[in-house]
């Protein structure tokens, strides 16, 4: 009979079990104490600075590709009305690369807690039922799945870029360069529609409705929250940190000495380059794109092209030119860089007046000797070109290139991406592109 009794009375608590049994749709499913109006405000605005900032630079890496000189740079092809804003890319200051695609890299990794959290702290909002209650919350949501999508896909393949992981489906320049459009449209209107909300909120704390109407219960705050484990300003805290042990373990990789060894969530940080004036990162080694010696012993010869005709120089031969020196960092989209090295070889401005452009050197297309992968071509506007800086280096910190740094020759330009600054140069050949 007790046993009997107890199958019994199992029928009448199952409608208790299934009323306990919430979906994300409903709110009170979510019950961290943590979520509200304020809290997420906070990280929208730094949010706002830092993606906006992100843009810009972002933009600007673009450009300094030169994308529209000639069809080997531009990675984008149909690009239309999104190419507009291009413009020859400037050689000075010389750091211009290294600072821009510094901070492109560097905010965008330290962004990720703050992102990540500003996911969190408003996901009850993505499964609210019904999905639109009119025309203008169906134009919101349409923004925020531009918005969020955009956002995740532009860190995910920027992330994959800076660990030199290429696993994407095409080219990272032409997926980054859409992607980062297709945010921008999500992200400019839902700034429209929340910034004024959010700076409100920031201001008085209170969500209000109307104007003279009572403060409105906070959207974003759980009905029936959990016992409070960690306030607000400690979540807040628990992200900044977040953010600034990503900033300690990554931006190093822009500077040498101790901050570079601790910059072990980067591939250009947090290892010793040896010893010798040749001991600076490479991102591509010799071996890695089977550039033997034979390639480049005595048989090499480099060859520059112009209306004058076509000569051909051994690497003695460039020695006995009148040789400059420059001293430029390296710097590369993945945001790592070099401090300045000291590079030394013949103008190439002096070898664009050799085939015929004695007065003003045009465009130059160089050519290397590896014979695949991307950028083993790359073009030089004319002012790259006339700039006294810009050199077909054969030595660098007093010692001749090595391997992995180019030998026997390589293009080093002030304020270009590393890319442009082609190793293992074959061919020069000047004129308008």
């Amino acid at each position: 009979m007790p046993e009997r009794r107890r199958i019994a009375s199992l029928p009448d608590r199952l409608p208790d079990r299934l009323t306990a049994l919430r979906t994300p749709a409903d709110p009170g499913f979510w019950r961290s104490p943590v979520r509200g109006v304020r809290f997420t405000a906070v990280l929208g605005l730094v949010l706002l600075v830092g993606l906006t900032l992100l843009f810009v630079t972002g933009l600007l890496s673009y450009a300094a590709y030169n994308p529209d000189l000639d069809p080997v740079n531009d990675k984008t092809p149909d690009k239309g009305l999104l190419g507009l804003y291009l413009f020859a890319w400037p050689t000075g200051p010389h750091w211009l690369y290294r600072l821009t695609q510094g901070l492109h890299v560097t905010v965008g990794i330290v962004l990720v807690p703050v992102l990540l959290a500003k996911l969190w702290s408003v996901i009850p909002r993505l499964f609210a039922l019904p999905p639109a209650r009119s025309v203008g919350h169906a134009l919101e949501r349409i923004s925020l799945l531009l918005l969020v999508g955009g956002a995740l896909f532009e860190f995910l393949t920027g992330l994959l870029n800076i660990q030199l992981d290429y696993l994407f489906p095409g080219s990272f320049y032409t997926l980054h360069f859409y992607g980062a459009w297709v945010f921008l449209a999500g992200f400019v209107a839902h700034v429209a529609l929340k910034l004024p909300q959010a700076v409100r909120v920031l201001r008085s704390g209170i969500p209000r409705g109307e104007p003279d109407t009572p403060a409105a219960p906070d959207p974003l705050a759980a009905p029936d929250p959990l016992p409070a484990t960690l306030s607000r300003r400690g979540a807040l805290a628990m992200v900044g940190a977040g953010s600034l042990l990503l900033l300690i373990t990554s931006a190093g990789r822009s500077f040498d000495g101790p901050l570079r060894r601790i910059a072990l969530l980067t591939p250009r940080g947090g290892t010793e380059q040896g010893p010798g004036p040749n001991a600076f990162q490479v991102n591509k080694t010799a071996a890695a794109v089977r550039i033997t010696p034979a390639d480049t012993g005595e048989r090499w010869r480099l060859t520059v092209r112009g209306p004058a005709g076509e000569l051909r120089f051994s690497r003695a031969e460039l020695l006995a030119m009148e040789q400059h020196s420059a001293a430029l960092p390296i710097a590369c989209v993945e945001g790592w860089s070099t401090s300045d090295q000291l590079w030394r070889g013949v103008r190439l401005s002096d070898l664009a007046a050799l085939v015929g452009y004695p007065d003003s050197p045009p465009d130059v297309f160089v050519e290397s000797l590896q014979r695949s992968g991307s950028f083993r071509k790359a073009a030089l506007r004319d002012n790259q070109v006339r700039d006294g800086r810009s050199l077909l280096a054969l030595e660098v910190n007093g010692a001749p290139l090595s391997p992995d740094h180019g030998y026997p020759a390589r293009i080093i330009v002030p304020a270009a991406p590393g890319v442009l600054n082609t190793k293992w140069v074959e061919t020069l050949t000047f004129g308008e592109l």
